[in-house]
């Protein structure tokens, strides 16, 4: 299969490109390098350096005809998105449909979306949230991910196109930026590495669900094999604290640091869990890397990664 993966000079992105390439697909990336880098994209697959708005984006599906779209782009800054709705709206829905309106008719086949568990169904009202709890999402980009879930249901009918949805959990890993991009795992591991003193928001007993990226790259490659169309939640089905990363991130890294706590994030959700029976049902997925042996493996790979900056 010919495959376009936006986003795949990003954190998540790169991972589900290397998993298509070694599994013999031709891959292509299209990436702005805003938050994505260069070294992340995978040899082997060209790298088109556009934005996922613009003519040039589109018409790579007139020059390369892909059959599926593996759509991970986005603005996924939750802050940004509160602060400039109509931005986080031009890039994760009007960017989305630029490259849709592109695909129909150049044989575009099936697409992938990269959708959010956590931001998309707000406060539980259970737990684990399944696929069919009410969708409240309190962030212009929870409502951003949702129009763009819509959209795909559109040209699902409309052209017979089809597209999945993976709503993912907190994810976590190797790559993961921890300057630009969310992800508390991430931040909180590069500034024990270096000697910072990480600061938990609030009382840290808010919690997430918290999957291992290589989970997540099974859970790409099995909705891309599996025929029909829908919506999946990818995650645990386990939550932890803020706090309980903290200290479980501090043993692994050897850190001598004290708790410290600074002010709550303003609106922040206090909770977010997703079951994953359906994923297992249909997709034959389940996650297999424990948070423990997640955050080992994350750790090792920042401390390689540090080790080779200082050589």
């Amino acid at each position: 299969m010919t495959i376009l993966v936006t986003g795949g000079a990003g954190f998540i992105g790169s991972h589900v490109a290397d998993a298509l390439l070694a599994e013999g697909h031709e891959v292509h990336i299209l990436d702005n390098l805003s938050t994505g880098r260069r070294w992340k994209a995978p040899e082997g697959a060209p790298l088109f350096e556009h934005d996922i708005r613009s003519e040039a984006a589109a018409s790579l599906f007139t020059e390369h005809q892909y059959d599926f779209l593996v759509h991970h782009a986005a603005q996924m800054d939750v802050r940004k998105s509160v602060e400039d709705p109509s931005f986080d709206a031009d890039v994760n829905v009007r960017g989305l449909l630029n490259l849709m309106e592109a695909g129909i008719g150049q044989g575009l086949r099936r697409v992938l979306f990269a959708s959010t568990g956590g931001a998309i169904y707000g406060e539980p009202e259970y737990t684990p949230q399944d696929e069919k709890h009410p969708l409240r999402p309190v962030s212009p980009y929870g409502v951003a991910k949702l129009a763009a879930e819509k959209y795909l249901h559109y040209y699902q009918d409309q052209y017979e196109v089809e597209t999945v949805s993976l709503r993912y959990a907190n994810v976590y890993g190797p790559r993961q930026n921890p300057g630009g991009e969310a992800g508390v795992v991430a931040i909180f591991t590069n500034e024990m590495l270096r000697g910072g003193q990480p600061v938990i928001n609030g009382s840290g007993e808010q919690t997430r669900d918290y999957v291992y990226v290589g989970d997540v790259v099974e859970a790409n490659l099995a909705a891309l094999k599996c025929e029909g169309s829908g919506t999946f939640n990818v995650g645990t089905g386990r939550e932890t604290s803020v706090t309980e990363l903290f200290r479980a991130l501090r043993a692994e890294t050897g850190a001598d640091l004290d708790e410290t706590h600074g002010p709550a994030k303003p609106g922040e959700q206090q909770r977010s869990v997703l079951g994953y029976e359906r994923a297992e049902e249909k997709l034959g997925w389940v996650p297999r890397v424990s948070v423990e042996e997640g955050l080992a493996r994350t750790v090792d790979w920042f401390e390689t990664r540090r080790e080779s900056e200082v050589s």
